[in-house]
This record gives C-alpha cells, sequence and structure tokens, in this order.
C-alpha cells in the first residue's frame, strides 16, 4: 500500500558580511628645539706683587756710598769736629789760665793732643746685619664671573591624526527557500480517484 507523502525541503536565508577595517595614522613631528648658550663674562683685575729691597745701608757699610751722602756725612763731621775743637780749645785755655792748681798743663795737653784715642776694634760684618731692608707686599688677582644662562625655545608639534573610518556591508548571500513536494497523495471522490 502506497502512503500518501508530503515533502518539505527548506533552506535557510544566508547572511552575508563585507568589513573594511578602520585605519588610523598618527605622526608625531619632533619639536623645534633652539638652545643657544650665551658665553660667561669674566673679569679679572690683577694688582701686581711689589718687592721692594733697600741696600743703601749695606752699601754705606761698603764705602760705596752716593755723592749726596758722602757731601751730607762730610758737612755734619765737620760741624761735629768744629764743636769738639771749640770744646777743646776752650777747656785748653781754662786749664792754661789756671795755674794755681799746679804746672804741666802743656805736657798734659801735648800728650792728649798727639795721642789719639785707642782702638777698639772687634769681630765686624760688612754689610752689618739687617742692613739689607726687604719689603714684600703679595699680589692679588679679583675675579668676577657672571654666568648667563642658557636661552631655550621650544616649539612643539602637534600630532598629525589622520582616520579612515571602517565599514560594514550586509547583504544576502542566499535567499531562503521552501520545496513542497506530494507522493503518493490522491483524492478519493465519489466515484472516481485523482492523483495530485
Amino acid at each position: 500500500m502506497l502512503f500518501p507523502q508530503i515533502r518539505l525541503e527548506s533552506s535557510f536565508a544566508q547572511t552575508e558580511l563585507t568589513i573594511n577595517k578602520p585605519k588610523q595614522e598618527i605622526k608625531q613631528p619632533k619639536a623645534d628645539l633652539d638652545i643657544q648658550q650665551p658665553k660667561a663674562e669674566l673679569a679679572m683685575q690683577r694688582t701686581p706683587a711689589r718687592l721692594t729691597i733697600d741696600q743703601t745701608q749695606a752699601r754705606a757699610d761698603m764705602d760705596l756710598k752716593h755723592i749726596s751722602r758722602r757731601i751730607e756725612e762730610a758737612a755734619q763731621r765737620g760741624y761735629q769736629d768744629w764743636l769738639e775743637g771749640l770744646a777743646r780749645v776752650a777747656q785748653d785755655g781754662n786749664e792754661l789760665m789756671r795755674i794755681e792748681n799746679g804746672g804741666g798743663a802743656i805736657t798734659r795737653q801735648a800728650k792728649r793732643n798727639s795721642e789719639g784715642p785707642p782702638d777698639s776694634f772687634n769681630i765686624g760684618w760688612i754689610p752689618s746685619h739687617f742692613s739689607v731692608k726687604i719689603d714684600y707686599e703679595p699680589g692679588r688677582v679679583d675675579i668676577n664671573v657672571k654666568e648667563n644662562m642658557p636661552v631655550i625655545h621650544v616649539q612643539q608639534n602637534k600630532p598629525i591624526l589622520d582616520y579612515t573610518p571602517g565599514s560594514a556591508k550586509v547583504q544576502l548571500a542566499k535567499y531562503q527557500s521552501l520545496q513542497i513536494d506530494f507522493e503518493n497523495l490522491r483524492y478519493v471522490g465519489v466515484g472516481y480517484e485523482q492523483k495530485i
């Protein structure tokens, strides 16, 4: 016996996606940097050292005197000798005038005038100690430094952005379908039979 059959065959619809990915580009230009370093200002003031050596006394000790000093010493010595001679003559005159003190004044005067004072000399140094006078003033250096700070100019550059947005396209790749098929299907009416 043949049974009637209805066959249904269906397929679903299928969608298709076409996707374009987004693109983003970022470029960062370098900053513009300008640095200037002014030179430091340096000022130096120097006072030179001073050394003074006075050897006038040492040269005088060695009898190497300047003519003006010799003249001055000779004048001083002459004046002193004149005063001593004046005192001696006055003393001799007073001694001769006082005969009442006893004789022999002329003899004493002759002996005194013929003999000089006794020589007294010990160890001597030519030139004498500390006859050379030394004076020293140390030098000085004054240094003034003025620092100059660096001059810095910076210009920032903004980033360059390039963006392409993405897209998605949706479409049907295959439509849905439904197929109906009949097998052994008959219509039985009154008095007749029909195959469908």
